[in-house]
């Protein structure tokens, strides 16, 4: 049942609480041990996958209440930042994140740099100001609640990584503590990494770049709201 702002706060929390919840290692450890590792794997995507189609359909039909008039600053910010959270998504997805479950072993092999340097987890960086973005510029209920959800969850589980990772321990950790940063060029801004386009990717550069220009020219059409505000691009 769909169509009022609490049924997408229950889509919210179910999804948000259940990535959070099946990541906490109590219960993960718990079900791992009843199930095995790769059926934890398939059960934790299906109610991603689940919650999401339950989240992105509440959205959809969820009515308009408006909070606030949002300033005209705010109705550019994701125009502005969909630049950085394309690289961020692509040069974090196609590289080998060492943060992943299950990468550990590829990862120690690897070298911390490229996109990493900037930030450990570049995807969840590029959710989080996506989700972040968007909350603010659009200024109603039904969006504060559907990005800002999703930003908490990106943002909050970068955080909870770290937290497990810092438990594991071990020489990845070590690494990723002192030659990375959370938090997007503090590792570089303290001399303690550092990058350049060539050790990203100049595909993985293009890659994001082209992933920008088609959300720019298919964003009015698909959702219907042109990423310019009044400003339809056909």
């Amino acid at each position: 049942m769909i169509g009022s702002l609490s049924d997408l706060v229950f889509a919210m929390v179910a999804f948000v609480g259940g990535h959070f919840l099946l990541s906490w290692h109590p219960i993960r450890v718990q079900i791992i041990g009843l199930i095995g590792e790769w059926p934890f794997r398939g059960l934790y995507s299906i109610m991603a996958a689940l919650s999401l189609i339950w989240a992105v359909l509440a959205y959809q039909v969820a009515p308009e209440v408006i909070l606030w008039d949002p300033h005209m600053a705010f109705q550019h910010m994701p125009m502005s930042m969909m630049v950085p959270v394309c690289l961020l998504l692509v040069a974090g997805y196609t590289a080998i994140n060492p943060t992943a479950i299950g990468m550990e072993s590829a990862a120690a092999r690897q070298p911390l740099a490229g996109i990493f340097a900037i930030t450990r987890h570049p995807v969840m960086w590029a959710v989080g100001l996506w989700g972040v973005t968007h909350a603010l510029s659009r200024g109603d209920a039904a969006s504060l609640i559907f990005f800002g959800g999703m930003a908490v969850l990106a943002l909050g589980g970068s955080l909870a990584i770290d937290r497990r990772k810092a438990k594991e321990g071990g020489l990845l950790w070590e690494r990723l503590r002192q030659e990375t940063s959370n938090v997007p060029f503090v590792a570089i801004i303290q001399g303690r990494a550092r990058t350049s386009p060539s050790d990203i990717g100049w595909w993985r550069l293009a890659g994001g770049t082209l992933l920008f220009v088609v959300l720019l020219f298919w964003h009015d059409r698909i959702l219907g709201v042109p990423p310019l505000p009044g400003v339809p691009l056909f």
